[in-house]
């Protein structure tokens, strides 16, 4: 029998917190497991930033990566590891690279999700170019803003075509905040979005392979209480309706690690955001969720290097396309995609190995979030953003947060 170690390379930026926990973990686990006529132990490394040969070999089996989606010699360096040495890495780089908020918003609507009214504007300024003026002499044209306002109907929310993390962000109630925000977005593009009010709901469905965590979400709330720490707040269909969509858009867009945000208005859950992959992992903001995250950033990864699954290089979006043109219901449509994506994400596989390979994750996790090595990462993340004065009020704070995942979630059955 062969034997092989399975190096899982992390691809960090400014991340303290999860790479402390996914390391110290991956070590307790101590794997030593045998899979298809392999004898398969498991590392993990940090990727360092250097200067590479395209033909240099690439030592790791998978790569979480934490910076395609902004930091270009990483992002160039995993997409030739993927062409040339057959690296498996969450996310695509291609798609996340080229598939921004409004293209997410067509490829939904197209799939018949109700998204939200959504409309385009020409930025209100340019960068200078040489066929700048030419081309807009040409073939722009005068519009009214006012007159889209109407048509759209207030209020609306105004944000930038390819997201940014909440900045740009405008809530349009009437002509005037219009006109202002439109004034003060620069040579961004903009994305004129229905706003769904009321609604009773608004939830984050956060993604990572076939996984799911559906969070009640507070988006008014200081960062560290937007994530809200209900516990069975929906009932089984809401459940089934947001992890079908969450499924469907990422293996849609090839996305392993996604969030989705929804909102429910009479009864309706309409997907408003949803292009968020790579989302926030930080324990200062996920805090109760944090241990989720975690634990099933683990089986993701060591099932994808176990198995040497495959990277899809291609989106292929064929299929989805076929079900759309179909005269199904809108709900028998959503069922059918998440059944192409959880054939994608190898979902019966995948629950089969954590079965067989992983049982004792859930003690060794239980564990090790009350350990000193748990409230030492969560005070080297918070002194790197609060102020000194509140840095042992907010360890503290996300400490018993952590402990009360423990005590109601935790405990192994």
């Amino acid at each position: 029998m062969s034997e092989r170690t399975a190096t899982i390379g992390l691809s960090l930026g400014a991340d303290i917190c999860w790479p402390i926990c996914y390391e110290t973990l991956l070590t307790d686990l101590n794997l030593n497991i045998r899979h298809n006529g392999e004898q398969i132990r498991f590392a993990s490394e940090r990727v360092t930033i250097e200067p590479f040969n395209l033909q240099q070999p690439v030592k790791y089996d998978v790569v979480i990566d934490r910076l395609t989606h902004w930091y270009s010699t990483s992002r160039e360096w995993i997409k030739k590891a993927i062409l040339l040495d057959d690296l498996y890495v969450y996310n695509n780089p291609w798609s996340l690279q080229s598939n921004e908020k409004h293209t997410s918003y067509a490829a939904m609507l197209r799939l018949g999700l109700p998204v939200p009214e959504t409309w385009m504007l020409p930025p209100k300024a340019y960068e200078e170019s040489d066929d700048l003026q030419e081309t807009l002499r040409k073939y722009a044209r005068m519009f009214s803003l006012d007159d889209i306002g109407n048509e759209l109907g207030y209020p609306f929310f105004m944000k930038p075509y390819h997201g940014g993390g909440w900045k740009g962000v405008t809530k349009i109630d009437n002509a005037a905040d219009l006109q202002a925000a439109y004034d003060a977005s620069g040579t961004e593009v903009m994305n004129l979005q229905s706003a769904v009010l009321p609604h009773d709901w608004f939830v984050r469905c956060v993604g990572l392979g076939p996984q799911l965590r559906k969070v009640n979400y507070d988006p008014g709330a200081p960062l560290h209480d937007r994530y809200c720490m209900d516990v069975d707040f929906l009932s089984a269909e809401d459940q089934s309706v947001l992890e079908d969509m969450t499924l469907t858009i990422n293996s849609f867009f090839g996305w392993d690690f996604n969030s989705c945000e929804a909102l429910r208005r009479d009864g309706i859950w309409h997907p408003i955001d949803f292009a968020n992959a790579c989302p926030d992992s930080q324990v200062t903001s996920l805090h109760y969720h944090f241990p989720w995250l975690i634990k099933a950033n683990l089986r993701w990864s060591i099932y994808c290097a176990a198995t040497q699954r495959g990277m899809h290089r291609t989106l292929d979006w064929d299929p989805y396309f076929a079900i759309a043109d179909t005269d199904r219901s809108p709900r028998e449509k959503l069922s059918a995609y998440a059944a192409l994506a959880n054939q994608r994400f190898e979902t019966e596989q995948f629950n089969e190995f954590c079965d067989k390979h992983l049982p004792h994750l859930d003690e060794l996790a239980y564990r090790f979030f009350a350990s000193g090595t748990m409230r030492d990462a969560i005070h080297q993340k918070v002194s790197s953003l609060f102020p000194e004065h509140e840095i042992e009020e907010f360890t503290e704070l996300f400490w018993s947060r952590i402990q009360l995942w423990r005590e109601q979630e935790g405990q192994p059955q």
